[in-house]
């Protein structure tokens, strides 16, 4: 059975004429001539009345409020600088995590090669990027393991609301939680990560092919043995 929200996707190449009908040029987009071309290499979508190109690669581009995972890369007597595979490191003031930190004891609670979850609080026009942990949720990720996809495949990994990952939580029973930068974290039983780690990688190379739902949910089958209800119509 073929997902049929699949058929809209359209992988389009720098340059190449978007010919739908009414809409505004988005992110990804240029107008010249009174017509709307492709400024980068992704997958076209339609929201809003607005056209918009999700890049296939590239670095995140850091916008508040998104939850993403980051790499701590050093560490002072205040703060933390994190690597949120964006253009510039963001910092983490010991105000903005839910510890009473006393001055110089930051490497106690977060140290350089951990990783976190955080929230971007700020981004300033010259792109310096702020970004919090004292919210509920957000938290030093121990265990487990992280890994990294294209920022523009986010959402396919995600799913319609949240079919996807539902998916592979449930076929793996790990947990997983997607950052809106590309980094992914993956907790539980070895084998289920691997299998996890697999399909995601899978979801990435295929993320434009149409029937991708049917050859994610196939290969999760034969690697656990589960048989589960899909609601496909999401995904």
């Amino acid at each position: 059975m073929n997902d049929k929200k699949e058929l809209k996707r359209e992988l389009l190449l720098p340059g190449d004429l978007i010919e739908d009908e009414g809409v505004k040029p988005g992110r990804g987009t240029f107008k010249r001539d009174g017509k709307i071309y492709a400024a980068t290499l992704g997958i076209k979508t339609v929201r809003s009345g607005y056209v918009n190109i999700a890049a296939q690669s590239g670095r995140y581009d850091p916008k508040k409020g998104d939850r993403v995972i980051g790499t701590v890369t050093d560490v002072n007597s205040s703060i933390w600088m994190v690597d949120l595979n964006a253009p510039f490191p963001a910092v983490l003031h010991v105000n903005d995590v839910p510890w009473r930190v006393e001055f110089g004891d930051t490497k106690r609670y977060i140290d350089v090669g951990d990783a976190i979850l955080v929230k971007i609080s700020n981004v300033d026009e010259l792109k310096k990027i702020q970004i919090s942990m004292d919210e509920e949720g957000l938290r030093k990720l121990n265990n487990g393991q992280v890994i990294e996809i294209a920022p523009s495949q986010v959402p396919r990994v995600i799913g319609r609301k949240g079919s996807m990952i539902s998916m592979l939580k449930n076929y793996t029973d790990c947990r997983i939680y997607v950052g809106q930068n590309g980094r992914i974290w993956i907790d539980g039983p070895l084998e289920g990560q691997y299998v996890a780690v697999k399909a995601i990688q899978m979801i990435e190379e295929k993320a434009q092919v149409i029937g991708l739902t049917d050859a994610v949910e196939e290969y999760l089958k034969a690697e656990t043995g589960k048989v589960l209800e899909v609601d496909k119509e999401n995904v």
